[in-house]
């Protein structure tokens, strides 16, 4: 080899090391912003999530807690997930604040109403649930529920049972209805409006068969019998009707609720999310920024292993109920728990 050729290789294997070595650098570099930028969604997300300490608030005077078994599967380094039963009650809110929830019909003035309000029991094993809805034109003894700026509220006979979120807060919600179900529940989970609305925009919307025509002036939803695929303003107006179909009453709603949860759990469920990382984080903020939790579920890693603990659970082992019911007899547009059949469905959820 002369000298001439020798130098020529050694320019050569000179710009490979540069390149290489920029190659190196970029990849480091790319590394670096994409740890960075997962460091920061996760923080984004878990300080999206509000919650309250239901637990600290109602003390010790509450239905006994269930038993919570670790999986005997999991290994001993990780933290086990709990396959043992455990009820949460899930309330959709009608919040009045912020443009956001305006402008989805929220209206102007402050504070909010649980219009939705769902005991979802999760059994043992973790492979079938129960959701059961209670109409919130119930009427019940709503007990005397702590404050949060001190004091507490009197007993209240022959309430609305949604009064007890309009009056108390969650901490209200659910003193309220372990009272009148004498069941624990372990766990508290809120969304509202617009955060509805958002995740069912995240997931593309959600496909729901209505049995009827529902011609609702108030929430503005207009659709003929059969099926729709339903953007978020659309979904959240299917949930709040009831003018507009049957008797006008929060029965006939109920029902096109529950049929929008398994709607929506159907397209959660067949959504590949792990594949397209993007509407992965989109879906995870719509559901943690409109969220409150109790303090057990107040964080991303707590949200993430009750998922976890339900993947076995498919959608067609949830069933939908709602809780007995007669019309008040002291007011035909309220409604009573029916007994002996409320007692005995809150006694098999135990």
């Amino acid at each position: 080899m002369t000298g001439e050729e020798s130098g020529d290789e050694g320019r050569r294997s000179g710009r490979r090391s540069r390149v290489l070595k920029t190659v190196g650098l970029t990849l480091a570099g790319v590394l670096v912003l994409t740890v960075a930028a997962a460091g920061w969604a996760y923080w984004h997300l878990n300080n999206n999530i509000k919650s309250v300490d239901i637990n600290s608030a109602l003390g010790d005077d509450r239905p006994p807690k269930g038993v919570t078994t670790p999986s005997a599967s999991a290994s001993a380094s990780a933290s086990p997930l709990p396959t043992g039963a455990v009820n949460i009650l899930v309330l959709g809110s009608d919040s009045r604040s912020g443009k956001e929830n305006q402008a989805l019909g929220g209206g102007d003035s402050s504070g909010a109403r649980s219009d939705t309000a769902m005991v979802v029991h999760i059994d043992a094993g973790r492979t079938s649930a129960t959701v059961v809805s209670i109409p919130r034109d119930t009427l019940v003894t709503r007990p005397s529920c702590p404050l949060s700026s001190g004091g507490s509220t009197s007993v209240a006979y022959n309430s609305m049972f949604n009064s007890a979120y309009s009056l108390g807060g969650p901490v209200c919600a659910v003193k309220t209805v372990e009272s009148i179900t004498n069941v624990r529940m372990d766990h508290y989970i809120e969304i509202d409006f617009a955060g509805f609305a958002k995740l069912v925009n995240a997931l593309g919307g959600v496909t729901v068969t209505t049995d009827e025509d529902i011609d609702d002036d108030d929430s503005h939803l207009h659709l003929k019998a059969g099926k729709h695929h339903l953007n978020g303003t659309q979904a959240l107006a299917l949930a709040r009707t009831r003018h507009g179909i049957g008797d006008g009453s929060d029965l006939g709603r109920i029902g096109l609720q529950q049929k929008l949860v398994k709607a929506l759990l159907t397209q959660i469920s067949t959504t590949n999310l792990l594949t397209d990382p993007a509407k992965l984080y989109e879906v995870a903020d719509a559901v943690t920024d409109s969220l409150t939790t109790d303090t057990g579920l107040n964080s991303l890693s707590e949200l993430m292993r009750l998922g976890q603990s339900l993947k076995s659970l498919p959608v067609s082992d949830l069933k939908t109920v709602m809780m007995p019911v007669v019309p008040a007899p002291s007011d035909s547009n309220r409604v009573v728990a029916k007994e002996p059949a409320a007692s005995e469905l809150w006694e098999s959820l135990r």
